[in-house]
């Protein structure tokens, strides 16, 4: 049996760093690539939106093309554009060599990406892409390298130096590449104009498709509404809240919805005259005009509105502007 021991590496087993200087160790690369992020912000050219209208232009998909860290950056950056409305995927260049090619089609814009702007599987597949007439986007650190002479837009992400103590390990600027990524995605979507509705249709699993795609009517309570016309003793009243166990009534004359009375109104109404509360009726003790919304309002709009309004429940209403039911800010 081998020496396991002596095989085991030596690198890291002297341990003698400070809590304080691994956590000074957290801020420093933080920090370096903030600002390296601030950099990159101050430095964006007409090149980043020469790239926007061509792919915008773009009949067919935007296919992201990268090696090692580029590659799997590129992968997310592939993505992230496909679920935000511009047709994407990743490309690997060493299998694009030996026959993914024919995954491309001439209507196709290409973003390859390589720090260095000479990694050689990304040189290699140049003149093909070029004899199908591809529009090529390159995302480089070196604008004057052999990639970046040879694509229509160049896009800058070079840093004065990696977060890496050796200055080897791509850190920092595999973090301009992540951020550029996510700066066409959201140039793109500001030109597609791109909603949440649009959003849910490419994302219709899990918690997220469901509050996107989830409108007022699906939730709401629709059954046993507790109802009371404006005539009714509050004490009565009371009674059917408290049946109903959703902290209020509503008002209506038929079906024309007059107010609400809830259970600060009811605080409210002690608070003003305690002796005599009981002998009033719910027209002099309700809230008018309560806050309403159409059952077809999608529900993230729905809970946004509560939120702002700093109120719990809304009353669903029809295009009649009929009650149709009760929506509560827990009913998700």
């Amino acid at each position: 049996m081998a020496d396991t021991k002596a095989m085991t590496p030596s690198v890291g087993l002297s341990f003698n760093k400070t809590d304080s200087e691994l956590l000074g160790s957290a801020q420093h690369t933080l920090t370096t690539q903030a600002n390296a992020l601030a950099k990159l912000a101050d430095s964006i050219t007409q090149e980043f939106a020469d790239a926007i209208k061509l792919i915008m232009k773009t009949q067919g998909r935007t296919i992201i093309c990268g090696m090692g860290k580029s590659g799997l950056i590129g992968a997310k950056i592939a993505a992230t554009l496909a679920s935000t409305g511009t047709p994407s995927f990743f490309l690997h260049p060493g299998e694009a060599f030996h026959g993914d090619l024919g995954m491309v089609e001439p209507q196709d814009t290409l973003i390859l990406i390589s720090y260095s702007g000479e990694t050689e599987e990304l040189i290699r597949l140049l003149p093909s892409l070029k004899s199908f007439g591809n529009a090529c986007i390159a995302m480089v650190g070196n604008s004057q390298s052999t990639l970046a002479k040879h694509c229509d837009c160049v896009l800058d992400i070079s840093v004065d130096r990696e977060t890496c103590p050796n200055n080897l390990a791509p850190t920092t600027s595999t973090t301009m590449t992540t951020a550029m990524g996510d700066a066409l995605a959201v140039a793109l979507m500001e030109c597609r104009d791109f909603k949440p509705q649009d959003f849910a249709r490419f994302h219709p699993g899990g918690s997220l498709g469901r509050k996107l795609l989830t409108r007022v009517k699906d939730l709401m309570h629709k059954d046993n509404l507790p109802e009371c016309h404006p005539d009714t003793p509050l004490k009565e009243a009371i009674a059917v809240m408290t049946a109903g166990r959703m902290g209020m009534v509503l008002v209506k004359q038929g079906d024309d919805l007059l107010g609400i009375f809830t259970d600060g109104d009811l605080r409210r109404a002690m608070l003003a005259d305690a002796a005599s509360m009981m002998d009033k009726t719910l027209s002099k003790v309700m809230t008018a005009s309560p806050k309403t919304i159409h059952q077809d309002t999608l529900i993230v709009n729905a809970e946004e509105q509560m939120l702002q309004d700093k109120i719990t429940l809304l009353i669903a209403v029809d295009d009649d502007n009929k009650v149709v039911g009760l929506l509560e800010i827990y009913d998700r």
